[in-house]
This record gives structure tokens, C-alpha cells and sequence, in this order.
């Protein structure tokens, strides 16, 4: 893991890990090293761009992408290489390569979308699931109205897309059903969490690591993440 990638279990006494010392099960995940809070320089600055309320549509939506490839070069970095034997213009030589199938993305739709292109764009090899998922107003649990995923989920490597890790109700629902269909290696990405949220998606799959660009603050009475940056789907789409 580089300087830029910080794992909270090794940040004792960073604002994050105070923040998060009263959540039990949470604070058992931190230690085991399963969140990964990403404070690459980029990745905050066009994070704190996103949040500024005044922020466009058209601009929301450019760096949700542009922060989906920085997060996807940072979840893919333990990645594992084979050797393979290759002819440069030069001569024969021994590269690496990444090893078994190619990865699977599966967004969390509506706003799990906003990061694909920009995925796509450092692995365009990669195959895609969608899962459709909205929540419910009222109990702000998932209902699942669309799902489609590649038959052989159980030999790749599956990155599960959302921006917002909020309550987990969505996250846990996803990863439900796409381990009911055969998904073993799993990794959650997202732009910000909750600590109701991690705590929540650590509890119902401790097997299953996160990426996140920011830790937040706490959940609102909605179900919104404080200060968090708002409602992302309906900012990426203008539909707010």
C-alpha cells in the first residue's frame, strides 16, 4: 500500500479512526485492515469540488468519473501477475500480466453509473452486472427491480459500485445477490461512507473490503450522509 492509500486500523489516532471508536463491529473491521480510505491528493481535491452545492451538473458528473478511475487504480493494486513471454521490436523478453479472468463491474444503479466510464477507461476489458436497486422512502431499505450479471461470477474478481455508503442497505442487498449467484472475491467502492454504513455492511459481510474517498461525519434523520455532498444520483442526472 503506498503513502497515498491510508488503511484506517494504522491511523490510532487520525480525526477518521476517533470518529469511529464507538462503533463496535466498525472498529473490529478497522483493525483488521478492511476499510482503505484513498487520500491521494487528487482524489480529495476533486472530491471537494463534487460537494461545493453550486457545483453543475455536467461538472458533478466529469469528476464522479474522473475519481472512478483514481479509485479503480487503487482497488486493483494487489492485483495478482503471472509471468508471460512476449517479442518487443528489440527482442524477446518475460513481462507480467494480470493473472485469471477479467474483472466484473457491478454498479449499484442508478448513481453506481457515474463511475463506469471512467473504470472502463483504465479496464476496458472488464465486464459489467447491473444491479437495480432504489430505497425506499419511508423504510429506506432496498428494493431490487433489475438484475444481470456474467454466469461465471465465482472466477472473477467483482467490484461493487456505488458512490454513497450510507445506511448499506443497498450495498448489503447487492452483495447478497451476487454472492447468491456465485461471487467469492468482492471489493466495494464508493466515494463517501458513513460509519453507520460501514459498520452495517461490516457486520452482514466481514469478508468484503471497502474503498472510499472519505469517511463522513454521521447519517442525518433521512438517511443522508453529513456534511456529505447530497443525493448523488439526482445530481448526476440533474433530477434533484
Amino acid at each position: 500500500m503506498n503513502e497515498r492509500t491510508t488503511t484506517i486500523a494504522r491511523c490510532a489516532g487520525s480525526p477518521a479512526s476517533a470518529m469511529l471508536a464507538h462503533h463496535g463491529t466498525l472498529g473490529e473491521t478497522m483493525s483488521s485492515g478492511r476499510v482503505t480510505v484513498v487520500d491521494h491528493p487528487l482524489v480529495q481535491h476533486k472530491l471537494t469540488l463534487m460537494r461545493d452545492k453550486e457545483r453543475s451538473t455536467q461538472g458533478f458528473r466529469r469528476l464522479l468519473n474522473e475519481i472512478g478511475m483514481l479509485l479503480a487504480y487503487e482497488v486493483t493494486r494487489d492485483l495478482p501477475l503471472e509471468p508471460v513471454e512476449i517479442e518487443t521490436p528489440i527482442g524477446g523478453m518475460v513481462g507480467r500480466q494480470i493473472q485469471g479472468k477479467k474483472l466484473v463491474l457491478a454498479p449499484i444503479l442508478r448513481a453506481g453509473v457515474g463511475f463506469l466510464d471512467g473504470m472502463l477507461s483504465l479496464l476496458p476489458s472488464a465486464r459489467v452486472a447491473h444491479v437495480g436497486l432504489y430505497r425506499d422512502p419511508e423504510t429506506l431499505e432496498a428494493v431490487e427491480y433489475y438484475f444481470k450479471a456474467p454466469s461465471d461470477l465465482a472466477d472473477r474478481t467483482v467490484l461493487v459500485l456505488d458512490p454513497m455508503l450510507a445506511t448499506a442497505n443497498s450495498a448489503v442487498a447487492a452483495l447478497d445477490r451476487l454472492k447468491a449467484r456465485g461471487a467469492v472475491d468482492l471489493r466495494f467502492v464508493c466515494l463517501l461512507a458513513a460509519p453507520e454504513g460501514l459498520a452495517r455492511l461490516a457486520a452482514a459481510h466481514p469478508d468484503v473490503p471497502v474503498w472510499t474517498a472519505a469517511i463522513d461525519s454521521h447519517l442525518n434523520d433521512h438517511g443522508y450522509i453529513v456534511p456529505g455532498l447530497g443525493d448523488a444520483g439526482d445530481r448526476m442526472y440533474g433530477t434533484r
